[in-house]
């Protein structure tokens, strides 16, 4: 498996192979990063990004996840917090970066971004700026910064993307998620030139079917986004968390599935992203 480094980060080349450079934010070495999204809500994408922020955090990496869902904020919710400072209150400097940025069970630290607010569903320059500035400011500081997007291919999300040098794509094994994870994919391969995605099936009904689902979508995208002379595209599995109980009992208690159903399968599934990350 062919490996690039983020052009950014002096940190070891990443398992995902030759990505799109994520936008130069300073000179100064720092985290690896990776944007974790999905075409379709309801996939289990949050659940998914703060589960291996705890594995790679058991791993002794130094986590930050970073809620760029911006104006439609779930992280919070999972994961039992109640903030009183969100990337909101940075943005209009009436918090410091250090006073936002907040433990989070499970080991990591997280930035979270406020629910409900209109002025962050559009890319706007100035939304766009801050965030590159914030994500400078923490870069040096984290061995991991994991990028917590929206769904779908909007231009906020797009960009949260972008700010990323390696993607993590999750998605169920039902049509529309699978419908939309392609088109994600494809938008991702055209407009921002990657090469290689990850991907994670979650909610699988069996041991085998995300390697069949890759296989599939594999296909399809070779077809349409692989097809010019001299290029490829490839889409890599690299996690499938079968359909657990336990993971419903987390999620309605609030809790990591890490942490409080450490020997489920679910788990276990994680931390073998975490492995395969890790490399």
């Amino acid at each position: 498996m062919s490996t690039t480094p983020d052009p950014a980060a002096s940190s070891p080349a990443s398992p995902l192979g030759a990505a799109r450079p994520a936008p130069k934010t300073g000179s100064r070495a720092g985290a690896r990063t990776l944007a974790v999204t999905s075409g379709k809500g309801g996939v289990g994408k949050t659940f998914v990004t703060a589960n291996l922020a705890a594995a790679l955090a058991l791993r002794g990496q130094r986590v930050l996840v970073l809620d760029a869902d911006l104006g439609l904020a779930n992280l919070d919710v999972v994961l039992n917090l109640h903030p009183k400072l969100t990337l909101h209150d940075v943005f209009t400097e009436k918090a410091t970066l250090d006073q936002a940025i907040l433990p989070a069970p499970g080991g990591f630290s997280v930035l979270l971004a406020g629910s409900g607010m209109v002025e962050y569903s559009r890319l706007t320059p100035e939304v766009r700026d801050k965030l590159l500035h914030i994500v400078e400011m923490v870069r040096p500081r984290f061995d991991w910064i994991l990028f917590d997007t929206g769904a779908g291919i909007s231009d906020v999300v797009l960009f949260s993307i972008s700010m990323a040098a390696d993607v993590l794509v999750v998605a169920t094994p039902e049509p529309t998620s699978l419908t939309d994870a392609y088109a994600t994919i494809k938008v991702l391969a055209t407009q921002q030139d990657r090469r290689e995605v990850g991907l994670l099936v979650n909610q699988a009904n069996r041991v085998g079917e995300g390697k069949l689902i890759c296989g599939q979508l594999q296909q399809v995208l070779q077809r349409f986004v692989g097809a010019r002379p001299g290029q490829s595209f490839k889409l890599e599995l690299l996690g499938e968390v079968k359909n657990d109980l336990t993971v419903r009992q987390a999620v309605l208690k609030r809790q990591l599935v890490l942490e409080h159903y450490p020997g489920s399968d679910a788990a276990q599934a994680i931390k073998a992203l975490a492995n395969k990350l890790l490399g």
